[in-house]
């Protein structure tokens, strides 16, 4: 792998970090990735790609959080004091004891595993609380750690996959739910049902095909239909997004309700993103005029927010061509805390011009 080839990911990543942070720690987050990068120089995956593509991948997931200089620069060097020689004093003379600290804590949570004895998992539990406790940008990496190892997790052994898998299923992804990292959350929940539940995976991956058919058309169809309503009724700032829901969720809802694929109804779901709260309810009553409300699936997280901050309005409709959809509704604000989760707190800092303790 050429230097060149890195350097080309590395500019995708400080091509993101202009979009929110000062030039300057731009700037310092690529003298992070010099280091990242003859640190592990020669150091290879085992899917063959050049160690330093890990680190960048999990900075770049960080990046999309809208991470702070001190995380997106730790996250680069996250493996450096576990896997090369540089030292804790090395990367405190070149960043700072803030970017050393949250590298340090880090390191000291590699390793650990949750399916051996039951006392040793009690450690392991701990040493996590109190990285977490610390400070959260330790648990956010190794959450983005994570989930890079899960997109590239394929190269790797059945036995060795599935162990994996099943960690991340019953550790991270719930703590992502919990910190309200909502889509590193999806994305971990995904991977992880494909290798747990190959089987159950292809049959309703197969099965949504089949029963939703021209998915792309019937989404785009909607969305004008809810977006032409809302701006005859005065919501001209809307914003409206659709998605066909993924095996994972249809999985889950199956298995807790205990129903067949058949009755599993909203396999849509639409999010529209309104002004402020005034407008959520606004848009609610205009939505429900639209399409038909289905009795009993109206959540209101908006007046009752969920344990980790969450909140929007959830409402299922008949909607066109006999199709069942879910509605969420929600503010600028209530999205940027439902996208962000924790990591809100980070980007407030880095706007207020005073990085998080």
């Amino acid at each position: 792998m050429s230097l060149f080839e890195k350097r080309i990911l590395i500019s995708d990543l400080c091509e993101k970090l202009d979009t929110y942070m000062p030039k300057g720690q731009v700037e310092g987050v690529y003298q992070a990735y010099i280091m990242a990068a003859a640190a592990h120089d020669g150091q290879f995956r085992r899917s063959g790609e050049a160690y330093v593509f890990h680190p960048i991948n999990v900075a770049m997931i960080l990046a999309e959080l809208k991470l702070d200089y001190y995380c997106i620069t730790a996250a680069l060097l996250h493996d450096c004091i576990e896997d090369t020689t540089l030292t804790h004093e090395d990367i405190v003379n070149d960043f700072g004891e803030e970017v050393a600290h949250i590298v340090q804590g880090v390191s000291k949570l590699t390793g650990l595993e949750f399916h051996s004895n039951i006392d040793k998992q009690a450690q392991n539990f701990r040493k996590l609380f109190l990285a977490m406790s610390t400070d959260m940008r330790v648990m956010m990496i190794k959450l983005a750690d994570r989930l890079h190892n899960m997109r590239t997790l394929k190269s790797m052994r059945r036995d060795k996959q599935l162990r994996i898998a099943k960690e991340t299923s019953e550790i991270h992804a719930p703590i992502a739910r919990r910190l309200g990292l909502n889509s590193i959350r999806v994305e971990l929940d995904n991977l992880c049902f494909e290798i747990i539940n190959p089987y159950r995976y292809k049959v309703l991956t197969r099965q949504i095909k089949k029963q939703c058919g021209n998915r792309k058309k019937i989404i785009k169809h909607i969305q004008r239909e809810i977006e032409n309503r809302l701006k005859q009724e005065g919501l001209d700032k809307v914003k409206i997004t659709g998605r066909q829901k993924q095996p994972c969720s249809i999985y889950k809802k199956m298995k807790i309700k205990q129903l067949k694929f058949s009755q599993v109804l909203d396999m849509y779901a639409f999010r529209v993103i309104v002004d402020d709260v005034s407008q959520c309810y606004q848009a609610l009553g205009i939505i429900h005029n639209l399409y038909k409300p289905l009795p009993g699936k109206f959540k209101d997280y908006v007046a009752l927010p969920k344990s980790n901050g969450y909140q929007s309005l959830h409402t299922v409709l008949f909607g066109p061509n006999k199709i069942f959809i879910e509605v969420q509704i929600r503010s600028e604000d209530m999205h940027f805390v439902s996208e962000y989760g924790i990591a809100a707190h980070w980007h407030y800092k880095s706007d207020t011009g005073n990085p998080a303790e």
